[in-house]
């Protein structure tokens, strides 16, 4: 299995992909692939990497990931034992060059302007029974449930996963470099990383690799690095109550309380305290 590009199994003449993922943890190398992804979370929870950000998710999460966006899933197998997601494959043109652009569906313009970044809505009951349908209907009754779940998601509130994407598509070598940094980044957060480590982790200079990481990410590793702990901060914020926030500084890989502090704030805009507090 190549790691990018990514190609979808299905008959050549499928427009639209139903796919079931029963797994421990979610498929996490980076990838991209053509076709838009609209995913239900029914089991799982963990990390999801969209262009430049990183994301959470939790069961009964619906997330819209575009056409060609490197994305990476990293599942919390602690939190969840087990991982379960149905998926709807297709792209702007599985149902004909001009079928998206009918005067009768033009509403969707929204949609597809939106899912360029990605997006996470939570689901409402709708979506629930939908999602599953799907597996006992047949090929036209899906093409009629993602019109139906299309139209539901223009109308519901959302939120980008991502602010920039690289829209170039990755060769296989730069997808293995990149996911490489990437699965480093976050098997290590908790320990100091250098810059010599990662540059060589990516086989490159520092000076390569830090240009190479800012052109296709629009920040620094590092600022990369601060997020991937936050986020780490923030579910054991939620999940362990009895957890000091010196503790977690330190086990979210920050060398004192104050920097800890600071960060999450620039991040989150609130305290690791307030963001606690919220979460009750």
């Amino acid at each position: 299995m190549k790691v990018l590009p990514f190609k979808i199994p299905k008959p050549e003449k499928e427009a639209l992909v139903y796919q079931e993922d029963h797994e421990k943890v979610f498929y996490d190398k980076l990838h991209q692939h053509e076709e838009i992804q609209i995913s239900y979370i029914m089991e799982g929870s963990g990390s999801l990497i969209v262009g430049d950000s990183i994301n959470d998710y939790q069961p009964h999460d619906i997330l819209v990931i575009g056409e060609n966006i490197p994305h990476v899933f990293r599942s919390d197998s602690l939190a969840y034992p087990k991982s379960l997601m149905y998926t709807l494959f297709f792209t702007k043109k599985s149902f004909g060059k001009e079928f998206f652009n009918l005067t009768d569906l033009t509403g969707l313009q929204k949609f597809f302007d939106e899912s360029e970044y990605g997006m996470k809505i939570k689901a409402n009951e709708n979506n629930y029974t939908l999602y599953n349908r799907l597996k006992h209907q047949n090929k036209i009754e899906r093409i009629g449930s993602l019109l139906f779940l299309l139209n539901d998601l223009i109308r519901s509130k959302k939120q980008a996963l991502s602010s920039f994407v690289y829209r170039k598509k990755y060769t296989e070598d730069e997808g293995k470099r990149m996911n490489d940094v990437f699965q480093y980044a976050m098997d290590n957060f908790q320990e100091s990383i250098s810059l010599d480590e990662i540059a060589d982790i990516a086989i490159m200079s520092k000076n390569a690799f830090c240009r190479y990481f800012k052109k296709r990410t629009n920040k620094t590793f590092f600022q990369f690095l601060i997020e991937i702990r936050i986020d780490h901060a923030c579910k054991l914020l939620y999940q362990d109550h009895e957890l000091s926030i010196s503790v977690i500084s330190e086990l979210c890989g920050f060398q004192n309380i104050a920097n800890f502090n600071r960060k999450f704030k620039e991040l989150k805009g609130l305290t690791p305290t307030q963001y606690r507090h919220q979460s009750n």
